[in-house]
């Protein structure tokens, strides 16, 4: 198949253009990244998002390696001397993996079976007997007689027969069509049943001990739950499917004579072939597929709620105390400035055993008044609820002594600030500090700047996952680095400010290119323009092209250098503010769109004017409009407290506002400010049917939701948010 062909099924299956297509794995192929050409080559895209930009990939990745596979099976087939005319024809006619594999099973090298054996035995002709039926004379054990040969272990006629029959029963098993209509039919008709192996014993999977449900129709999820019950030894698992059914189907491709004297042989032998063969791989295969299934969902969730925790707004120009919460080693408890600078640190022991609230607070109050603090962020693991009172305690005794500036808390996911405390990047950062002194600063910085502080992190430790120690760890890891790259380039990254675990995301970068970046800084002093770049060790001109539009230099040389557009384009945005006579005053560029209009000129003939495509014009005005703008100043803020409040306090009909932590298929979690997350069903989510959370909240969403249960023993809360 050519790429012209590959590009047409691509196009056809994304609803795209052909032409499209062609031009977006032309840039791909030469080594553009994602982010770039979505944001800067959408002239040669027709405008296509990220999203569209990697379902091309993916789908231009398998289909490349079905060609790949496609031409290696030709190769085995054709050096065994059975490749016709019609076989490969149908080889090159497939579009799938599994249709090829389908019709390579018969030439694959086998381990020894059953038919090998038989083979061996040479009792291939009577088994050709058996499935052409054309005898209709005698009897099976007379034709079978004549194979009877103790040295190859053939004692009797009836020792032939069954060898002929494994032949039979293994030619049946690999015919490419009875294959797929069995793994259709089973797809469509076939019951997933799992059964406890013991159905005493207490496990989180007691629901599935006698369940049942259609393959079609069984939800991720649950086969993610199911699979891990099963990895767990607490399930066992199987396929049910109407076998009669299979069988006749079996028997109306296979029993044509029904004279024929092999046709009680044959019968038991498409059973066997069914039962022995044919059965266990498919359900092997369709079990496969749900897996597969549930892996892409499960990561898609994952990579959807890490997008939205990466793009939280920021919580700027404030002074932050991190405090992570514990008993017996005390809470770890870190000052840090507005730039994320670590200016203090200590432990207090608030908690059982030690108890010790009073000086506790003496040591937080003097920290508040010395550095001028504004918030207390406090991580969400153990003792978190305990250190929510005592701060909530703290603050309400320093507003009645007087103390004037406004002080407020909030809880924070420190989901990851214990992996990130004992890594390489935390012991570059603060060396000096014990492994147990860093999370409380990561804490702090995670409010203060969520996607910087974040990237430090492995995605997979993050928290807002469904399975995600269950999924593909490859496929995974590849989805959480596209959504981590996505996000930081979308936001742009301050080059003289931006860590190098944070600059290896940026698009064209590597982890050795962002820390050569960091080892410049260090030498040199701030970078003053975005052309300085290329004299950092490993930055090319490739390298400089996919990653300078992405890095912002808020102080530098040339204001341009603070927004989105990129140097190959600053010829045309000198020439759009010369033409309107704004110059490099930043205060007028945001009054261009209106100049534009009050002049009456229209944008295709301005880009033309310009030299450049209308698309990349209408991104040269929207970045001069709001030069610096962070996207995620658009985002729900976190929700501050200076109260404490308990599950005992809820009430069923109160009204609440909260956090969205984290959205799975049932639907989401949400931070009202108690020890446990309240859920709020997917059914409780609209007025309307709602079959996708996604499509109603995100991670960081800010939401009022009603109390409709609240169980005290079992610490849980459900909300509605339909009130």
């Amino acid at each position: 198949m050519q790429d012209r062909e590959i590009y047409q099924i691509v196009a056809r299956e994304l609803n795209l253009r052909p032409i499209q297509v062609a031009q977006t794995v032309e840039l791909l192929d030469a080594g553009n990244t994602v982010p770039f050409i979505a944001r800067y080559r959408k002239e040669m895209t027709g405008k296509l998002d990220e999203e569209a930009i990697r379902a091309i990939q993916e789908r231009m990745k398998y289909l490349r390696l079905l060609e790949e596979r496609r031409e290696t099976i030709l190769n085995a087939i054709e050096e065994q001397g059975k490749l016709t005319p019609e076989l490969e024809k149908k080889i090159r006619a497939a579009l799938k993996l599994q249709e090829l594999e389908d019709l390579y099973l018969p030439y694959r090298p086998k381990k020894r079976t059953r038919a090998t054996i038989a083979r061996e035995r040479g009792l291939e002709p009577l088994a050709e007997m058996i499935l052409t039926q054309e005898i209709e004379q005698g009897s099976p054990e007379e034709y079978a007689a004549k194979f009877i040969d103790p040295e190859k272990e053939v004692e009797t006629a009836e020792d032939a027969l069954r060898g002929a029959c494994d032949i039979a029963a293994e030619v049946i098993s690999d015919d490419a069509d009875i294959r797929k209509i069995i793994r259709e039919k089973t797809w469509h008709t076939g019951i997933v049943n799992t059964r406890a192996k013991d159905s005493r014993a207490q496990s989180d999977f007691e629901m599935y001990y006698e369940y049942s449900e259609p393959v079609k129709r069984i939800v991720p999820h649950r086969i993610l739950a199911i699979n891990r019950g099963e990895r767990e030894k607490v399930l066992s698992v199987s396929i049910e499917v109407e076998r009669g059914m299979i069988y006749t189907m079996i028997r109306g491709r296979y029993l044509r004579n029904p004279r024929s004297i092999f046709r009680p042989y044959l019968e038991e032998t498409v059973q066997d072939s069914y039962k022995r063969l044919i059965a266990p791989s498919i359900e092997r295969e369709i079990r496969n597929a749900l897996s597969e299934k549930a892996d892409q969902h499960a990561i898609r969730v994952f990579a959807e709620n890490l997008k939205n925790l990466l793009l939280q707004a920021p919580v700027k120009d404030k002074k932050i105390i991190g405090i992570d919460p514990g008993y017996r080693t005390g809470c770890k408890v870190a000052v840090i400035d507005e730039t994320g600078k670590y200016l203090d640190g200590y432990t207090i022991f608030p908690h059982p055993p030690q108890n010790k609230v009073f000086d506790a607070k003496t040591l937080l109050r003097k920290s508040i008044e010395k550095y001028r603090t504004d918030i207390i962020a406090i991580g969400n693991g153990t003792a978190s609820r305990e250190t929510e009172a005592m701060v909530a305690e703290l603050i309400k005794e320093m507003k009645k002594s007087g103390y004037e500036k406004e002080l407020v808390y909030i809880i924070v996911n420190e989901a990851g600030a214990s992996v990130y405390s004992a890594s390489k990047v935390a012991k570059e950062e603060f060396p000096d500090l014990e492994a147990s002194m860093r999370g409380n600063i990561s804490i702090a910085r995670r409010l203060m700047d969520p996607l910087a502080e974040l990237v430090k992190i492995d995605p997979k430790h993050i928290g807002v996952g469904l399975y995600q120690h269950d999924v593909n760890q490859k496929k995974l890891d590849e989805a959480l680095h596209n959504v981590v790259e996505s996000a930081v380039n979308r936001v742009g990254v301050d080059l003289n400010t931006a860590s190098a675990s944070l600059l290896r995301y940026v698009s064209g970068l590597t982890s050795r290119t962002a820390e050569n970046i960091v080892k410049y800084r260090d030498e040199h002093g701030k970078f003053s323009s975005r052309e300085e770049l290329k004299k950092v060790a490993g930055i090319g001109e490739i390298a400089f092209q996919q990653a300078a539009g992405f890095l912002r230099i808020p102080d530098g040389k040339n204001p341009l250098d603070n927004t989105g557009i990129h140097p190959e384009s600053y010829g045309a945005a000198q020439k759009l503010l010369e033409l309107f006579q704004v110059g490099n005053d930043q205060t007028l560029w945001r009054e261009l769109p209106k100049k534009i209009k009050q002049e009456g000129r229209n944008l295709p003939e301005l880009a033309e004017a310009l030299g450049v495509g209308e698309p990349t014009l209408e991104d040269i005005l929207a970045d001069l409009e709001k030069p610096g703008r962070d996207p995620r100043e658009d985002m729900p803020k976190p929700i501050f407290k200076s109260d404490v409040l308990k599950i005992e306090d809820l009430r069923e009909g109160m009204i609440l506002k909260g956090t969205v932590r984290n959205v799975v298929d049932f639907g989401a979690f949400v931070d009202i400010g108690i020890k446990r997350d309240g859920l709020v069903h997917v059914s409780q989510m609209a007025e309307r049917y709602v079959k996708n959370p996604f499509g109603i909240v995100s991670v960081g969403d800010v939401v009022s939701v009603k109390v409709i249960e609240v169980d005290l023993d079992r610490g849980r809360v459900k909300l509605s948010m339909k009130i």
